[in-house]
């Protein structure tokens, strides 16, 4: 661990401003992450959360329980968005998206921002920027990581997550 990246340790720290514990550096913390945090019993007895990582502070935020109103998200802004046919689809596309790994598909409704063309040596390819608007609130969505987008079996395309609502 931080064979490559200096870890810079931090506070850990509620929205209601208590401090509880130290991290290890915010690179060896995800949104959503429970386990690891060293900060087990406190407070109500139930799991503590990552809901949010101030870069800027060096501030790791987490909240208890995993049904708390800080770990939702209504939708999400990805930019880069490679559309694999080539074609934007129509707008609004209603279709499944996936966030993490092994994750069973969610519904949403896509709107693309702005396209662009991309000349990449043989072919150009389309990619655009995208927001989804979630069908029903998601949990730990995270910025820099990925969404991919389904029709059934078929993969329409997929984009880097740089904003959640």
């Amino acid at each position: 661990m931080g064979r490559y990246l200096p870890a810079k340790p931090g506070k850990i720290v509620s929205y209601d401003g208590r401090e509880l514990g130290q991290h290890h550096g915010l690179m060896h913390y995800t949104i959503g992450q429970r386990k690891g945090l060293g900060i087990g019993g406190i407070g109500s007895g139930e799991p503590w959360f990552v809901a949010e990582k101030d870069l800027t502070n060096n501030i790791l935020y987490v909240v208890q329980g995993e049904d708390n109103e800080k770990l939702f998200s209504k939708g999400l802004r990805a930019t880069d968005f490679n559309w694999i046919s080539g074609q934007l689809p129509k707008a609004p596309l209603k279709c499944m998206a996936k966030f993490r790994y092994r994750q069973n598909d969610r519904p949403v409704t896509v709107s693309v921002i702005d396209n662009i063309s991309r000349p990449t040596g043989a072919y150009d390819r389309l990619t655009s920027d995208v927001t989804l608007d979630f069908d029903t609130p998601q949990s730990a969505i995270t910025e820099g990581q990925f969404v991919v987008l389904y029709e059934g079996d078929t993969c329409l395309g997929g984009g880097i997550i740089t904003q959640k609502f």
